[in-house]
């Protein structure tokens, strides 16, 4: 029986927001993993623990769910005018592949906190006490995230009062904010119209708001597909013909974006689109057991990532909703009272969130110049991961 040792590569696995994942300086990494590639994607699978064909992730560092399966690479950023380089990797599960085809909004809350403490912020710009605005260049699309990293003592301040539905504990409010989060075009919606006829084959024709903002997402009512918006996970993950029926929207979604051009495709793109359900508010119980009341929220949503309901919201989900809340006439919109809105409250599975976002209409096209909400972020622990030195 051949034997290989065992490698170690220094890493940090942090959560960010509802979601974590482990953290490599780019310099710390591989020669071979230091490009993008075949043996990057190897070694990321290989620590994260996939593919597995059990869905547990056991052997690695993934906990078996869409919001733990996920990787981000730092570097010294190369943009001018920003402080980082963010490189997002969400890895199956089940399947051999890295999806690099879109950001986490809840990562990006980590993200300042680990490009301070590991010296890739300019150290004249640490105060003692403050707040140090560190600008990150998200490469996977291009866009500019600004956070604002709490100091004190001349470090990263990271336990706190702040809470956040989906996280158990409170620690140190970071707001972040996506500027122009629609893609480099400027193409808020892909297909030209606020609202859509998506037609489904086998499953329906659907009344759908396609945007892409934050990360493409494709939006349905409630209703129309046989929900009432107020799911918690299980209504939806323990039933595999609502995930297959979701997941075929999603695909057409996907092909009426043009983000792919067979739905065939929408399989090896599990990261994008995201597909969301959407409904005006209705009282009902998160799944912490806390009260989340009509009069308390705007409307309510549900989201899948990964083919499974998420079990809060994805950061760059709640920039799509924030984005579409602030432009009239969108099913977001509509499920939320309708009227021009600067903020919006949406209830979640686990709770509730409140995102602000700014929308013009410039020469007949929608601009967003900037999606707005708080965050917190804590490292959980730092070192080495370790992984068979022939597994990339």
């Amino acid at each position: 029986m051949s034997s290989v040792a065992q490698i170690k590569i220094p890493a940090t696995y942090m959560r960010g927001g509802t979601s974590k994942g482990v953290f490599f300086n780019l310099t710390d990494l591989p020669e071979a993993a230091q490009k993008p590639g075949e043996a990057r994607d190897k070694l990321l699978l290989r620590v994260i623990g996939s593919p597995d064909p059990y869905q547990k992730q056991i052997d690695g560092m993934g906990g078996a769910t869409s919001s733990t399966s996920k990787t981000v690479i730092l570097s010294k950023s190369e943009s001018p005018g920003h402080d980082v380089d963010y490189l997002f990797g969400q890895v199956s599960i089940d399947k051999p592949f890295v999806d690099w085809s879109g950001n986490c909004g809840n990562l990006s809350a980590a993200v300042g906190p680990f490009a301070i403490s590991n010296g890739l912020v300019d150290s004249a710009r640490i105060p003692e006490n403050g707040v140090v605005e560190v600008r990150i260049w998200q490469v996977n699309i291009q866009k500019t995230i600004v956070a604002k990293v709490p100091i004190t003592n001349g470090e990263v301040q990271e336990t706190g009062d702040f809470e956040l539905d989906g996280v158990t504990f409170p620690a140190a409010e970071v707001p972040v904010a996506f500027m122009d989060p629609a893609d480099g075009e400027g193409a808020i919606f892909p297909t030209g119209n606020l609202v859509d006829d998506l037609e489904v084959p086998g499953v329906g024709t659907f009344k759908a708001t396609m945007i892409n903002a934050g990360i493409p997402t494709v939006f349905v009512n409630a209703a129309d597909v046989g929900y009432t918006g107020a799911e918690l996970q299980e209504a939806i993950n323990g039933n595999p013909d609502a995930l297959t029926r979701f997941e075929t929207i999603r695909a057409y979604g996907a092909l009426k974006m043009g983000l792919i051009s067979d739905v065939a495709e929408a399989a090896n793109r599990q990261h994008t689109p995201k597909v969301a359900f959407v409904a005006p508010p209705k009282s009902y119980t998160a799944s912490s057991g806390k009260d989340v009341n009509a009069d308390d929220v705007d409307l309510l949503v549900r989201a899948l990532s990964m083919g499974k309901l998420h079990h809060a919201m994805m950061g760059t989900a709640a920039v799509a909703i924030g984005a579409a809340a602030a432009i009239e006439g969108t099913l977001v919109n509509l499920a939320a009272g309708g009227g021009k809105r600067h903020t919006v409250t949406f209830g979640h599975p686990s709770g509730s969130l409140q995102v602000g976002a700014e929308a013009s209409l410039i020469d007949g096209r929608w601009n967003i110049d900037q999606a707005v909400m708080s965050r917190s972020a804590r490292v959980l622990m730092e070192g080495f991961v370790r992984v068979p030195g022939d597994s990339f």
